[in-house]
C-alpha cells in the first residue's frame, strides 16, 4: 500500500537515531512520532458525535478533542537479534480530558529474517489497520470508520505473539499469532479480556493486498452502575431467563473480518468487512462493513466511502410486559437506547487528503451519518433526536 508505504518511509527518514553506547556496533536508540491537530464540529446540538470509547463529543460549536491525538515512539536496537520498543499516545477517550497512555512496550527478539517473537504490550490486530489507525499520515481517509471501527475498541493486549514472514514470489505473506489479556476504559463501566488469541494474517503482492482477522476471548463487564442492578431486578420479578440471556462475567466473544486495499496507479480502493459474536444480550452480534474509493490527483487525493452496521442477535426480548409495574424494565431492555439494541447507522462520507510537505497532509471529511432505530453511535441524544446528522472535519496530520 502506498500510503502506508510513504508513511514508514517518513517515519524512518525523520527519526532521529541516537547512539546509546560509544563503541561501534553498540546499541542505538531510534526516536520517531506522529500527530494529528484536528477540529470538528456537526449540524446539531441534539447529541454529541464521537470516536470510538469517548466520553464526550461535538455538536455545533467546533472542538479539537474529537480528532487529535499525538504520540511517540522509541526503539532501543541491542544488537541485530534483541529490540525494545515503547510507544506514549495522548488524546481523550474514556474521559474528557487529554491524557497518556502506554500504548506498546514489548521486546522483540529476532529469530531470523523470517521469524520473530515479542513479549510486553502490543497493538492488538482486531483490525486492518489496527497497527497504524492512530496514525492519521497512514491512512487516506481522516478516521477509520465507526460502523466497523467501534465493534471492539480495544488498542492493545498484554502478552505474546509470534510474526512470521515469507515471500512466495512476488507474494509476501505476513503471519501474526498472539495470545494475552488486556483491559479496556471504556465510559462508564470498563472490561477485562482473558484468554485472549489474535490471528493476523497479511498477503502483498504489488499494489494489492489482503487481509484476515481472527480474535476471540473471554471479557467480564466491570464498573458498570445499572447492567448488574437490572439483572438482579429481573431475576427477583421471576424473569429469570431473560437474565441469564445478559451474563456480565466470563462471557466468549468473537470478531472475525476480512479486508483488502488497491493501490494501482491513481485508483485507492479500501474496503472492510466484520462479524462479532458473542454470548450475552448486552454485546451484540453485528456484521458491518465499508467501502472507501479515491483517486489521486498529483499530491491530492479525493475520497468517498460508505458504512453501515446490522444487528444480528435479538433486537427485542419477546414475551416481556409492555404495561403494568414491569414495563419500565421491558423499556430499558427493548425500548430506544435498550441494552438489547446495539447502536445502528450508516455513513456517507467525502473527503480529500492533499500532501502539501514532506511528512505534513492535510485532510478535509465531510460526513452524513443515519441513525436507525435509535441514536446510532452518538451519545448524550435529546428525546427528540432522530438524525441525520452532518459532521465536519479539517486535520492536519504529520509524521516526525
Amino acid at each position: 500500500m502506498k500510503k502506508i508505504c510513504r508513511a514508514i518511509a517518513a517515519l524512518s527518514a525523520a527519526s532521529l537515531a541516537l547512539p546509546a553506547s560509544a563503541q561501534e556496533g553498540g546499541p542505538t536508540v531510534t526516536i520517531s512520532g506522529f500527530g494529528t491537530a484536528a477540529l470538528t464540529k456537526t449540524n446539531t446540538d441534539e447529541a454529541e458525535f464521537i470516536r470510538p470509547n469517548q466520553a464526550a463529543g461535538v455538536k455545533k460549536d467546533p472542538r479539537t478533542g474529537v480528532d487529535s491525538n499525538f504520540g511517540i515512539q522509541a526503539t532501543v536496537k541491542v544488537n541485530d537479534m534483541l529490540s525494545f520498543t515503547g510507544q506514549g499516545l495522548v488524546r481523550k477517550d474514556a474521559i474528557d480530558h487529554y491524557r497518556a497512555q502506554a500504548a506498546w512496550a514489548f521486546a522483540k527478539f529476532k529469530v531470523n529474517d523470517e521469524l520473530s517473537v515479542r513479549v510486553g504490550r502490543m497493538g492488538a490486530p482486531i483490525y486492518m489497520i489496527s497497527d497504524f489507525r492512530n496514525v492519521g499520515y497512514a491512512n487516506t481517509m481522516l478516521r477509520p470508520p465507526a460502523e466497523v471501527y467501534r465493534q471492539v475498541t480495544l488498542d492493545y493486549f498484554d502478552g505474546a505473539d509470534i510474526l512470521y514472514q515469507h515471500n512466495f514470489g512476488d507474494t509476501s505473506l505476513s503471519f501474526q499469532l498472539g495470545t494475552g489479556r488486556a483491559e479496556a476504559e471504556q465510559p462508564g463501566q470498563n472490561a477485562d479480556f482473558r484468554k485472549m488469541l489474535l490471528l493476523h494474517v497479511v498477503a502483498e503482492n504489488g499494489p494489492f493486498t489482503l487481509r484476515f482477522g481472527r480474535a476471540q476471548a473471554k471479557f467480564t463487564v466491570k464498573d458498570n452502575t445499572a447492567l448488574p442492578g437490572l439483572v438482579a431486578l429481573l431475576r427477583s420479578v421471576g424473569l429469570t431467563s431473560v437474565a441469564n440471556m445478559m451474563p456480565l462475567e466470563d462471557v466468549k466473544g468473537t470478531f472475525t473480518s476480512i479486508g483488502g486495499t488497491m493501490d494501482w496507479k491513481n485508483i485507492v480502493l479500501q474496503a472492510e468487512y466484520a462479524q462479532r459474536r458473542t454470548d450475552t444480550l448486552i454485546v451484540h452480534d453485528t456484521n458491518s462493513w465499508y467501502a472507501m474509493a479515491g483517486y489521486r490527483i498529483g499530491k491530492v487525493l479525493p475520497y468517498y466511502y460508505h458504512g453501515n452496521i446490522t444487528q444480528k442477535s435479538l433486537r427485542t426480548v419477546p414475551g416481556l410486559p409492555t404495561s403494568g409495574p414491569l414495563a419500565p424494565i421491558t423499556a430499558a431492555i427493548n425500548g430506544p437506547g435498550g441494552v438489547a439494541r446495539a447502536a445502528l447507522q450508516s455513513t456517507d462520507a467525502i473527503g480529500v487528503r492533499w500532501d502539501f510537505y514532506k511528512s505534513l497532509a492535510l485532510k478535509v471529511q465531510i460526513d452524513h451519518i443515519k441513525p436507525k432505530d435509535g441514536p446510532g453511535a452518538f451519545i448524550k441524544p435529546t428525546p427528540t433526536f432522530t438524525g441525520p446528522v452532518n459532521v465536519y472535519a479539517v486535520a492536519l496530520d504529520f509524521v516526525f
